[in-house]
């Protein structure tokens, strides 16, 4: 039997190579369409970071939603809906240990998992968080910290293993003040959201992640967001350098968006920040400025 040998694009590159070429394009046209702020963020990367993150992301979003709506809008039950999940965290752990998924997004997912050493141990907790919204409808304070964890500070440690370890010849584990910075700033990420689509979640999806009762309850999580922004801020100036910058513009526009939740009145709708200020945000970041402050936080 001949063994096939690897086809050649019109540049003489080989087949694989084309095909992680094509599967880092389909996870940034997948950032592009769902998020146009994380879209100009992730601009503010180096070139060293920038598809690592990007695959992330496309990761994460693809999951999401096959929990937040277009999977049941194509008629799949709950029960499908589960399946599909873990079929997807299968697909992403086998291509992470082979380098190769006939999924373009998953492929790009393991070529940055192989590249910056993420492992089992922050994939299981994303999709075990992305099932619990089949499972769960009102949060308590222990299973929103667990929810958190998944869904979005592992996120952020995904995010931080491509910072310091793309490019390195022998990736490993970010320094523990990074993590914390990470983590915390992708706490105070997931709970902005929160508030911000309360309405939805609780009337479209029957969902309640807060539990907030009065304006008491509202004011402790936005305490709780400036805090973990704060948290976040300290510990920027202490990343890669070709990371600060879309970091801080990331931090800037959801403290933006802290300010304005807190001043929002139940009228107003969803909390959005206008463009011309996102603009002047991630200007200001590019610039290398410092992350905003909180004057209302606590650390």
């Amino acid at each position: 039997m001949n063994t096939p040998t690897p086809s050649r694009s019109r540049t003489g590159r080989t087949g694989l190579d084309l095909y992680d070429r094509t599967a880092a394009a389909a996870a940034e046209t997948v950032i592009a369409r769902y998020s146009t702020s994380f879209g100009l963020a992730s601009r503010l990367l180096g070139p060293r970071v920038r598809g690592h993150v990007r695959a992330v992301y496309a990761l994460v979003r693809i999951a999401d939603e096959v929990v937040d709506g277009p999977a049941r809008d194509a008629g799949l039950d709950p029960e499908q809906e589960r399946r599909e999940l873990d079929a997807l965290e299968e697909q992403t752990l086998a291509a992470i240990a082979s380098g190769f998924s006939s999924n373009l997004v998953v492929h790009a997912f393991a070529r940055t998992a192989r590249a910056c050493a993420i492992g089992e141990e922050l994939v299981r907790p994303f999709f075990a968080s992305m099932r619990t919204d089949l499972e769960v409808r009102t949060h308590d304070a222990d299973s929103h910290e667990a929810y958190v964890y998944g869904s979005a500070e592992v996120v952020g440690l995904m995010c931080l293993q491509a910072f310091v370890n793309a490019d390195s010849p022998r990736p490993g584990p970010a320094p523990q003040r990074l993590v914390t910075g990470a983590r915390r700033l992708g706490a105070a990420f997931q709970d902005v959201n929160f508030l911000r689509d309360e309405g939805a979640d609780r009337g479209d999806l029957g969902r309640d992640y807060l539990g907030i009762r009065g304006a008491a309850g509202r004011a402790a999580v936005l305490d709780r967001i400036d805090s973990d922004l704060d948290a976040a801020a300290d510990v920027i100036p202490l990343l890669p350098p070709d990371c600060r910058r879309a970091v801080t513009a990331a931090h800037d526009l959801f403290a933006e968006l802290s300010a304005r939740l807190r001043r929002a009145r139940p009228e107003d709708g969803r909390v959005r920040v206008p463009d011309a200020v996102k603009v002047a945000l991630f200007a200001r970041a590019g610039l290398g400025m410092a992350p905003a402050r909180m004057a209302g936080g606590r650390s």
